[in-house]
């Protein structure tokens, strides 16, 4: 008998031609994730990924796998010969660890010329343990515990734990996208979410330093550092955005500052798209939330790029935000004291019904390309591993 993960995916199961694909991108970022020597052998087989690993390494690597966008469930679990009587008797032994009092046996063959049927198999292992061991009893409706037999290639597998996975797409099958970050609550999610949907995420922040704290744009690398455990490589932007924002103040309207302000993020978050031969950029913007998140000011602000915005969150409710930023971890970052650079001239009414013809008048006042050619000239990247 041997110890195997066996790995389970959701979604990737009904891509059709594309399965392959999706499969080795899975396997691809188990390797990385996971890591380390004693981690090499993961395999696809029919249907699932086995690891072959140390037990005891087995919390170290539940807690990796946990973190790994594709996998529905994993399980830890005995392999043993494709005979009944082998089957039997590492039941036997995976049972006696478990406190139950009830029962059911589950069985799923991938091999069909498997020499008993599924059911064939539930009823032989049953009655197994139930002669071995004493004071329990086979309950199908409501068991203490599940016993999981899987015949699949040339393994029998059997476990009795399913642990839940993050479901969704592997990294980087989607493409990737290019996310605008600050230290709040909502892009991080935001971000979490496109890598849910298997996109590879590359960061942009803009900062106000010295006008706001060093601190601020060290509590987005942290927050970054987070969001990478779901993709063990990133690339974080760093551009300062001050300049601009005086530029903003000094020739727009009070009420306009945010929305220029956007439109200047989205020409500047555009060029990094465009090096980082990205598809899309992605934002933390909720529809009604704030005041330049309404439909009006969105589209606005949208008009001022030609690429493809992505929006998570748009129907999200804020507490909905908060409780994915908590089960994330990124939730205590996010509510530190530290001022960004939206924080910074915000007008006491912002106007939430912009017009783009004055927007574009207001913008004529300003050497838009010069504001660019500064904030790309000027910024930092930083690599997160």
């Amino acid at each position: 008998m041997e110890k195997f993960t066996v790995v389970h995916y959701g979604e990737i199961g009904i891509k059709g031609r594309n399965r392959k694909l999706f499969e080795n991108a899975l396997v691809k970022n188990i390797r990385k994730i996971v890591g380390g020597k004693n981690y090499n052998y993961v395999k696809r087989i029919f249907g699932r990924i086995i690891i072959k690993y140390d037990p005891i390494k087995e919390k170290y690597l539940e807690e990796k796998l946990r973190k790994v966008f594709g996998v529905a469930h994993f399980s830890f679990a005995l392999s043993c010969d494709q005979d009944i009587d082998s089957i039997n008797r590492c039941s036997l032994e995976i049972l006696k660890k478990a406190k139950f009092s009830s029962f059911r046996v589950e069985t799923r063959r991938a091999r069909k010329d498997f020499e008993f049927s599924s059911q064939e198999v539930n009823e032989k292992v049953g009655s197994f343990i139930l002669k071995n061991i004493g004071n329990i009893k086979v309950d199908l409706e409501n068991p203490g515990a599940v016993l999981f037999i899987e015949i699949v290639d040339k393994y029998a597998f059997i476990y009795v734990q399913k642990i839940k996975g993050l479901g969704g797409l592997p990294v980087s099958v989607s493409g990737k996208v290019v996310s605008l970050i600050s230290s709040g609550i909502d892009s991080p999610v935001a971000s979490f979410l496109m890598m849910k949907r298997g996109a590879q995420v590359t960061y942009v922040h803009f900062h106000s330093y010295p006008q706001t704290s060093r601190e601020s744009i060290k509590n987005v690398e942290n927050l970054v550092e987070i969001l990478n455990v779901y993709q063990n490589e990133s690339k974080l932007y760093l551009i300062p955005f001050l300049d601009i924002q005086k530029k903003i103040v000094e020739k727009g309207y009070v009420a306009d500052r945010v929305i220029l302000y956007r439109r200047m993020m989205m020409r500047i978050a555009q060029i990094i798209v465009a090096d980082e031969k990205a598809e899309a950029l992605a934002t933390g913007e909720s529809l009604g939330q704030v005041a330049s998140q309404t439909l009006t000011n969105m589209n606005v602000i949208s008009e001022a790029v030609d690429m493809q915005i992505l929006r998570p969150l748009v129907s999200y409710d804020k507490q909905e935000v908060v409780e994915q930023a908590k089960n994330i971890k990124t939730y205590g970052l996010s509510i530190m004291p530290y001022e960004d650079c939206c924080s910074l001239f915000v007008p006491k009414s912002p106007n939430t019904r912009a017009n783009i013809n004055e927007i574009k008048d207001q913008e004529k006042e300003m050497d838009i390309k010069s504001m660019e050619d500064h904030a790309i000239k000027s910024m930092e990247k930083k690599i997160i591993k």
